[in-house]
């Protein structure tokens, strides 16, 4: 299983199985629509690539592995393997974190028709508030959690329950409330999941323009 990867993944890296090096296989067994396996070699070596070819290109795998990539393996430290384990968890679930957060708060944006803009790092720790609206003289406090299989609304909820402290801190000093926007994956999107806090968030605009 792990030969089967390692060859995968180099004639992959190098396209060696690209169309321009193995021909148009998809397109060529369907014109020759073989009965078995024999019939598909036959026609192929004859119309498609010669078995020297494929040799050839099996030759060059083999060289790539062994030396290009044996290579490039042997100028991997310890170190290197560390700092990217670290990367891949810390650095980029941060920035995919914050990319959501961002589209998020980019569609809540559009639907009020009131710019949003981000906290200082001090709400952030003061106040549990990620984002903020503001009204005349007050603010509106907006804090975005993402909701995936990897963590449960009952989560989410005792989480709230524990923040509610330092929003009615924020309340007090600003004049607004905090909401919370929860966000999900939608097929290739991030999606707004609790929508009936649009028109709460307006309805808290409009008291406070009064």
């Amino acid at each position: 299983m792990a030969k089967e990867w390692i060859l995968n993944s180099a004639m992959n890296r190098f396209q060696l199985n690209f169309k321009r090096n193995v021909g148009p296989t998809s397109e060529s067994i369907r014109q020759c629509a073989p009965k078995t396996i024999e019939e598909w070699r036959e026609y192929y070596f004859k119309n498609v690539k010669s078995k020297e070819h494929i040799e050839s290109l099996g030759k060059k795998l083999y060289i790539k592995i062994t030396e290009v990539i044996q290579a490039e393996v042997e100028e991997i430290t310890e170190q290197d393997c560390i700092d990217y384990m670290i990367q891949l968890v810390i650095d980029r679930t941060f920035d995919g974190y914050r990319t959501e957060i961002k589209t998020i708060y980019g569609q809540l944006e559009k639907e009020i028709g009131i710019k949003i803009e981000p906290a200082p790092d001090e709400w952030d720790r003061l106040y549990n508030v990620d984002f903020f609206i503001k009204i005349k003289d007050k603010f509106i406090g907006i804090q975005i959690k993402p909701v995936n299989q990897g963590i449960q609304l009952s989560q989410i909820f005792k989480e709230k329950s524990l923040q509610q402290e330092t929003h009615k801190k924020f309340s007090a000093k600003f004049g607004g409330k905090v909401f919370y926007i929860y966000s999900s994956k939608s097929g290739d999107k991030k999606v707004i999941v609790n929508r009936e806090v649009i028109g709460e968030i307006q309805q808290a605009i409009e008291e406070l323009k009064k």
